[in-house]
């Protein structure tokens, strides 16, 4: 291939691990793969990451660039971004051939506007944040990274590392990606998506007290009979008029509400320990097929495979 520049925006809080992993995948590619990319840190100033190490600016948002990245950062979330870094960044993406962001860099990309009318993720966390701030968009919160057109965005943090293999594979073949992959001890595909690392029960805290006593109920013990009839009379309500509060305030029904808070259960049981059997039983499912069926279904992969990657890590060492 020929030179290729590599940009990424950096800024005050900045995620370090959004801005070395990306970089590091890049500089491998160039070690190992031939590659010719030029990689430079774009920014105002003196710039102190989330650890509070430095980073090294190397050139303004007057830069010309071949690929952008957006790295993420805390202070993106839940608040307004400054008006100088978006339209800096505005500006950048406008004239770039390829337009990236990493976690929640997303969010700088959708305040410029660059992800209107796209498709795009973002950290777990934060997806429900991105949809709702930023309508235009069509967010898919499971995915760990998603390309619309020329514009691509990653899921949380080390997703980045993720989106940098597939460019590399882009620009200079699997083979060279799956160099750079086994190089890093890296998948070049990660099995599974985000929701493999997210609790299935994000949900804001019903309104009405008539809900919250049943979703009370149900966190303090899945294992019980949570039957629309139980549910209904632990509200004092019908059941017609449960389904609709459960819509109306959690946007699901109550046997999805029920089988979200086993299925967060049942990951528990696995990360302590418990054999698929013992964790499907404790977690309400009755048996281990029918909580395998529902992990597969809502969580990407199935409970052993889970436990395999977030049990506890004590003993793993050879």
């Amino acid at each position: 291939m020929t030179g290729h520049r590599v940009g990424v925006v950096v800024f005050d809080g900045v995620k370090l691990l959004d801005v070395a992993g990306p970089m590091e995948v890049f500089a491998e590619a160039n070690r190992i793969g031939g590659t010719r990319y030029e990689l430079v840190a774009v920014g105002e100033g003196e710039v102190t990451s989330s650890t509070g190490l430095a980073i090294n600016v190397d050139a303004d948002f007057g830069v010309d660039l071949d690929t952008v990245l957006v790295a993420g950062g805390d202070r993106l979330v839940g608040r307004a971004i400054e008006p100088e870094l978006v339209g800096s960044v505005r500006e950048l993406a406008a004239r770039t051939p390829r337009v990236c962001s990493i976690c929640t860099g997303a969010f700088v990309l959708a305040a410029a506007g660059a992800l209107d009318g796209r498709r795009a993720t973002t950290h777990w966390q934060h997806a429900r944040l991105l949809a709702a701030s930023y309508p235009r968009i069509t967010v898919e919160p499971d995915a760990i990274w998603v390309q619309d057109g020329p514009v691509f965005t990653s899921a949380g943090v080390s997703a980045g590392i993720d989106l940098a293999l597939a460019l590399v594979e882009k620009d200079a073949g699997g083979e060279v990606a799956r160099a750079v992959a086994r190089s890093l001890v890296v998948f070049l595909q990660r099995p599974g998506g985000q929701s493999q690392f997210s609790p299935s029960t994000a949900h804001p805290r019903p309104r009405s007290d008539a809900l919250r006593a049943v979703t009370d109920a149900v966190v303090a013990d899945p294992g019980g009979d949570h039957s629309i009839a139980r549910m209904a009379a632990t509200a004092a309500l019908s059941p017609r008029h449960l389904a609709r509060l459960f819509r109306a305030e959690l946007g699901m029904t109550p046997a999805r509400y029920v089988e979200e808070v086993r299925i967060d259960a049942g990951k528990r049981g696995l990360e302590q320990g418990l054999s698929v059997a013992d964790a499907a039983r404790a977690a309400g499912f009755g048996t281990s097929e029918s909580m395998r069926r529902a992990f597969v279904l809502r969580v990407g992969v199935a409970p052993r495979t889970y436990q395999q990657r977030f049990g506890s890590a004590t003993g793993r060492a050879r």
